[in-house]
């Protein structure tokens, strides 16, 4: 996924200045696709440049209203529908378990233990999302958050889970050392 096609998306039902799309941003994306003010207002200004974005507003202090024409929604459409799209899989995480060895037996046990707790503490801050927000209004982008943010809280269960099953593992080869937490 790229910035430019998470705006797209946004801007399909609506015009949208860069001030309302990064409160929808954080309100929809920002557990997706963080991204700051100053990448967005870049990426609005690259997507009307290209053509998949027009100005149809302007308003004080260089408020700019955005809409999607017919190219945006040609490109939107023509991501959206392309399964090679994703980008090859990379993990900071999994690269440093596979030279886990390398550290002291603490260490390795500290690390794991604190993937865990990060992975719970994300979880947690998904759980507050899915019980503070009203997913009974209607539109796309609430009836998609809502399953987004489902995978979302399986994957952090999952990670959790992991990350202990994994500290107990080492735990166990290195003759009894308990993994905290698990």
């Amino acid at each position: 996924m790229s910035l430019r096609h998470a705006l797209l998306g946004l801007l399909v039902d609506r015009t949208a200045s860069g001030y309302d799309l990064m409160k929808l941003f954080d309100t929809s994306l920002a557990h997706v696709w963080p991204a700051t003010q100053s990448q967005v207002y870049g990426e609005l200004t690259r997507l009307a440049d290209a053509g998949l974005l027009e100005v149809v507003g302007q308003g004080p202090r260089g408020r700019k209203d955005y809409a999607l024409t017919d190219t945006g929604l040609t490109e939107l459409r023509r991501w959206l529908a392309d399964p090679s799209a994703e980008q090859p899989r990379r993990s900071d995480t999994l690269l440093r378990v596979f030279f886990i060895d390398v550290l002291p037996p603490e260490q390795r046990l500290e690390y794991l233990k604190h993937l865990a707790d990060q992975a719970a503490g994300r979880h947690a801050d998904l759980r507050k999302v899915r019980d503070t927000l009203d997913w009974a209004e209607e539109g796309r982008l609430t009836a998609n958050g809502a399953i987004a943010l489902e995978f979302g809280l399986r994957f952090t269960a999952m990670q959790e889970e992991w990350a202990r099953w994994a500290a107990q593992l080492i735990a166990s080869r290195e003759g009894g050392t308990g993994a905290e937490g698990s």
